[in-house]
């Protein structure tokens, strides 16, 4: 089966290095790539390259959308190279982030070129893992900072306010390999190294030009997702990252066992934005006792959203439904009034005091008399959250299958995260 590599980065010239190395270790791998720097005009820039061609497509669309570009040409053109070719690399374009679109290779139907039983571009080919680059010299500022993707030219489309924060790390985050420009400093004394270490715990570092094999996404750790989108009720630390602090890193692992006050969290949540690489983990509201929402911040952008529902309460199909995993993690961690609801947030902090967060996110908890009063008063208190919440503030809107399918955001949708 042909092999699959997702490659992603901000930096063109330490990814067209890579592409290079690449095409040194297997003379034979297809480079597809979309450049949708005009893909609000409905244009679209596809290249097609191995060692006899360098083939360029100028692509119009009905609708100009990341969705649309997936869909429509993406998916038919891995479908088309499925089992001609030995190894193609998926070269995203700058903007996107690797998870929603590997999302979409295993997840979205369609009817392969030529006929055939619809399937997903994953039933056709091997998708090996994702490869993410990036320049240590910038990308903490760019992980750590406020600023939008159109700000920094980044982004053209209308309405994607993501920052560049959420950008770079869910790029590397979600990467099996990171290939950097430079080395980092060993042992954890640059801080970029101790935020990358906890961050990516499983992804091995090479340098661009000297990268091996790996850069394949070959010999990698059991733990690497291999392009595979994890579910909101997994393990919120992957691999066995180090918890104790480096080079002024430090993670926090908040968990409690009883509703948040909306209010009082709607005031606490800023402390995850100062200071903070990533925050990400599940929450539950008072007012809304039955909804699991995800939190995930990064830089000084955040997004909560609905993520599915707690099992406490739930009928039958929706035990059967969790899966073997949730329903043993449930089960094991059961309350007897709370049954499943529970809090659970992790957070690397660069250059804030994980103490002071928690006490800031155990001050947004009910109190023993508001626990007391029931959950009749809990329903009345004041929630400024929509369903789908960003900081700083903005008009909320409902996450629905649009956004969920759009790989220019992050999906809330329970399972994709």
């Amino acid at each position: 089966m042909t092999e699959l590599v997702v490659l992603c980065g901000t930096e063109p010239d330490g990814v067209e290095r890579t592409i290079t190395r690449m095409r040194e270790l297997d003379p034979g791998v297809v480079v597809l790539h979309h450049d949708l720097r005009d893909l609000g005009r409905g244009v679209v820039h596809r290249r097609l390259r191995d060692a006899g061609r360098d083939e360029r497509t100028v692509l119009e669309l009905a609708h100009g959308c990341v969705s649309c570009t997936i869909r429509e040409d993406v998916l038919p053109t891995l479908a088309a190279l499925a089992g001609t070719v030995d190894r193609v690399v998926l070269h995203l374009d700058p903007r996107l982030e690797p998870e929603p679109v590997c999302w979409a290779l295993g997840a979205v139907v369609f009817e392969p070129p030529g006929g055939g039983e619809a399937c997903t571009a994953t039933d056709l080919v091997d998708l090996r893992g994702v490869v993410a680059v990036l320049d240590p010299d910038h990308w903490l500022d760019d992980a750590t900072g406020d600023a939008t993707l159109p700000e920094r030219g980044l982004s053209t489309l209308p309405d994607d306010e993501r920052t560049v924060a959420q950008l770079a790390v869910g790029q590397a985050e979600f990467a099996d390999v990171l290939v950097l420009t430079r080395a980092v400093g060993p042992g954890g004394a640059d801080r970029t190294a101790a935020v990358l270490d906890r961050l990516c715990p499983t992804a091995p570092r090479l340098l661009a030009g000297r990268a091996d094999h790996r850069v394949f996404c070959d010999g990698l750790d059991p733990a690497s997702r291999r392009g595979v989108p994890g579910g909101v009720h997994d393990p919120l630390l992957r691999g066995t990252p180090p918890l104790e602090a480096d080079s002024g890193v430090r993670t926090l692992l908040f968990s409690a066992r009883r509703p948040f006050h909306p209010d009082r969290l709607h005031d606490a949540i800023d402390s995850l934005l100062d200071g903070v690489v990533r925050a990400r983990g599940r929450v539950w509201l008072a007012t809304r006792p039955d909804a699991v929402l995800w939190v995930e911040s990064a830089g000084g952008g955040m997004r909560i959203g609905h993520a599915g529902d707690w099992l406490a309460g739930a009928d039958e199909q929706a035990w059967t439904e969790a899966g073997d995993q949730r329903r043993a993690l449930a089960a094991l961690a059961w309350h007897p009034r709370w049954g499943d609801r529970a809090q659970d947030i992790v957070a690397i902090c660069h250059d804030a005091d994980p103490d002071e967060i928690d006490a800031a996110l155990r001050s947004a908890l009910l109190t023993d008399a508001e626990i007391a009063a029931g959950e009749d008063a809990w329903a009345a208190l004041p929630d400024p959250f929509g369903w789908a919440h960003d900081e700083p503030c903005a008009e909320s809107e409902p996450v629905g299958p649009a956004a969920l399918d759009d790989p220019t955001v992050r999906s809330d949708r329970e399972g994709d995260l």
